[in-house]
């Protein structure tokens, strides 16, 4: 009979990379890349401007999905890490 998990605790990563971070009052996953992971360009929300391909950056959605969303990780962004660090 195959053993069940128990469910995570909350707040506790998915992956060794991912954390829960509180921004603007919000919970966001928080998933840093390194360049190696990159596979293609991004535009940070945060100055507009590209990420290119193999560039460490974060990966940040909200824990809860907004109002009209179907799920959180349709509001999934790509930051440069300082433009993270200042929002």
């Amino acid at each position: 009979m195959p053993r069940r998990r128990p469910p995570r605790p909350s707040g506790r990563p998915l992956v060794a990379n991912q954390s829960v971070e509180v921004r603007a009052g919000r919970e966001w996953h928080v998933r840093r890349l390194s360049g190696a992971t990159s596979g293609k360009p991004y535009t940070c929300p945060g100055c507009h401007r590209p990420i290119p391909v193999g560039t460490g950056h974060v990966v940040a959605w909200p824990v809860e999905a907004a109002l009209l969303s179907s799920s959180a990780l349709d509001e999934r962004r790509h930051w440069h890490t300082a433009c993270w660090q200042r929002a």
